[in-house]
């Protein structure tokens, strides 16, 4: 018997070894999927500790990137006062944005080792870019104020959650966002944990030169959001106006297809729409920036997301797409007239051409959903919050020191 389960427990033993090895190869190899963190850990890093007193978390892998990148500008004017850390859990999304911006990134597969760090380190305040569940790796932390920043504002119902009231503070963009938290979420004193700032992503944007079309047609961007993991918020009008926009528009206009970075994942048939759209087209734009698409556009058809309020400061005119699902009312949403999968788009769109009716109204919204846009102020504003809200972490750590709460 004994000889038996000396056996077993080999064997299970080295089974054991092999799955480990397996994945390994898995993960260092071009098979694992992009949207399938590699777990890779930085060894280097794991005795040392953070120089930095910020740290931003995202622990999303690479088909997340659109979030993050609109943050880069306004996270690098913070790096140059206060040094920031970028804390991954996949390789290749830490190497992507080591290259595009020369922060400090460094990959941390478990728990344990974020824990082991940061006991080391003296860092003040972590950013959070999305609500991922596994962003509560990070917060369990009580060292550090955590802060929700959030990756675009919009009216979307999943613009507002209860995950807010894992944060410490939320950077919104705007009164409207505010609003919607204080309406939206239960038993949360939504004035007391949060700070407008204004949207610091439209910082960095590049000030481009419109391409007019060749023919002298006018041109007509159509940018859709994806199908969204949750039915009760799947906005996505791919499957509902898609083709029959690209066909009532062509070929009176140029049609510019702006897809989203994740269109089709949850379902086959979205991504089915978004290839006849694509075909459809005049130009499509996944190399190009948001800056450059805008620029290239006399009007913009979209879903309820955040491009309609990136949009929104160009004051040229805006078409919003009728989800098939329930969304919330806004004041935005009242202003800017919505297609139905049955409305007649040619027309819609050359008469918003012709006379842009709601022109006024929406270029009064401005203030409400983005604060001062004009460039610089909302990235001061950010600066300022992160410095804001580091000081009072230091004050309740020192009064926290005092109780005797924690170690000296």
């Amino acid at each position: 018997m004994a000889s038996d389960s000396t056996g077993s427990g080999a064997r299970v033993g080295l089974v054991h070894r092999f799955r480990l090895w397996a994945i390994g190869r898995l993960r260092r190899s071009r098979f694992l999927p992009v949207g399938m963190p590699d777990k890779l850990t930085d060894e280097s890093r794991l005795d040392g500790a953070f120089a930095q007193q910020v740290m931003v978390y995202f622990p999303t892998p690479q088909d997340s990137l659109y979030q993050l990148r609109p943050w880069y500008h306004a996270l690098t004017e913070l790096d140059r006062v206060h040094p920031l850390v970028c804390v991954f859990k996949d390789s290749r999304t830490a190497a992507v944005v080591r290259e595009e911006t020369g922060f400090d990134c460094v990959t941390l597969a478990r728990y344990g080792q974020l824990d082991e760090i940061l006991s080391r380190s003296d860092v003040k305040l972590a950013l959070y870019i999305n609500h991922d569940p596994i962003n509560f790796e990070s917060l369990r932390f009580t060292s550090l104020v955590h802060v929700y920043l959030g990756h675009g504002d919009s009216d979307k119902g999943v613009s507002v959650s209860n995950q807010v009231k894992a944060y410490d503070w939320c950077f919104l963009a705007g009164q409207a966002a505010l609003d919607r938290a204080a309406s939206a979420v239960m038993l949360y004193d939504a004035a007391a944990r949060s700070m407008l700032i204004g949207q610091p992503q439209l910082d960095g944007a590049t000030v481009v030169t419109g391409t007019p079309s060749p023919d002298g047609r006018r041109t007509v961007l159509y940018a859709p959001t994806w199908e969204a993991s949750q039915p009760s918020v799947s906005y996505g009008s791919l499957e509902s106006h898609g083709e029959a926009l690209m066909r009532a528009l062509s070929p009176t206009y140029r049609v510019i297809y702006r897809p989203h970075p994740l269109n089709g994942v949850i379902r086959a048939s979205y991504a089915a729409a978004d290839a006849t759209v694509r075909r459809l087209a005049d130009r499509v734009d996944t190399d190009v920036t948001l800056e450059q698409s805008f620029a290239d556009a006399d009007l913009l058809v979209t879903d309820v997301s955040a491009v309609t309020l990136n949009w929104l400061p160009t004051g040229r005119p805006l078409l919003v797409t009728k989800p098939l699902v329930p969304y919330p009312s806004s004041r935005l949403m009242g202003v800017v007239p919505q297609l139905a999968a049955t409305d007649d788009f040619a027309a819609a769109v050359a008469e918003h051409l012709l006379s842009d009716p709601t022109r006024a109204d929406r270029d009064a919204l401005v203030d409400h959903y983005l604060g001062d846009p004009s460039p610089g102020v909302a990235t001061k504003r950010f600066i300022a919050a992160c410095e804001d809200v580091m000081q009072v972490r230091d004050r309740e750590w020192d009064a926290a020191r005092a109780r005797g709460a924690i170690g000296t």
